[in-house]
């Protein structure tokens, strides 16, 4: 007999699933709360979601998987909590949200495991697609935001946020320059694999302009003037 993934039998959904995706230091955090913002302005309510981290139980794996000093994961264990971490997530937070109508927007989701356990860690992409249905149960986003940027420039972001005491280091981002150009060019090539989801944003530009572009995308699946989201209404 060969084996399947189990699939869970999919529910109607009102609410609206966005996820930020891209290399570290890209702003993603930035521009969740700036388009969070901005949605909420309409009268929408919105969940604003991260992984991994995004439950209690969420925070404990957070713990285990970046904090520099934890014991150290191999690339299998490492893919596998961060599946647990989302399958919690979609679980206890992302599912319920949309079916109550709200607008989700997630930094980091499913795409991240290819870039990073995938393209980064060499692990096989066929596997991780299928840990990846496992967990969320086929859950996709509705649109999925880009924001792409040289991972030097990335990581000298992300220690100068740390030197600042504006944001972490976590061992991830000490990992070589190598494995982050990886990364990137995974990012890029599951962009390139579903256009119809995922949009590209320059991640270089002035933050104000990253924020307009990600709403040029989000703006037409919302469809503000029509109230898409009804039973988000506040």
């Amino acid at each position: 007999m060969t084996a399947s993934v189990v699939r869970e039998q999919p529910r109607r959904r009102t609410g609206i699933f966005i996820t930020f995706e891209g290399p570290e230091g890209a702003g993603k955090t930035t521009q969740v709360e700036r388009l969070a913002r901005r949605v909420e302005a309409t009268g929408i309510s919105v969940v604003r979601a991260r992984e991994p981290g995004g439950t209690l139980i969420g925070q404990e794996l957070r713990a285990m998987l970046l904090l520099p000093g934890r014991p150290a994961l191999s690339d299998q264990a490492e893919a596998l909590l961060l599946s647990t971490d989302r399958a919690q997530h979609v679980h206890e937070v992302i599912r319920p949200s949309l079916l109550a109508g709200m607008v989700v927007i997630s930094d980091r989701y499913t795409d991240s495991t290819l870039a990073h356990q995938g393209y980064g860690s060499g692990l096989s992409a066929r596997a991780l697609r299928r840990i990846n249905a496992f967990a969320t149960g086929n859950l996709a986003p509705d649109i999925t935001i880009l924001i792409d940027i040289d991972p030097e420039v990335g990581l000298a972001r992300r220690r100068a946020a740390f030197r600042s005491g504006e944001g972490e280091y976590n061992r991830i981002d000490g990992r070589g320059l190598d494995y982050h150009v990886r990364v990137r060019e995974g990012f890029l090539a599951v962009a390139q694999e579903y256009p119809e989801r995922i949009r590209v944003v320059d991640g270089l530009q002035r933050i104000e302009a990253v924020e307009e572009d990600v709403w040029r995308h989000v703006a037409p699946l919302i469809d503000l003037s029509r109230g898409f989201v009804d039973g988000g209404r506040k």
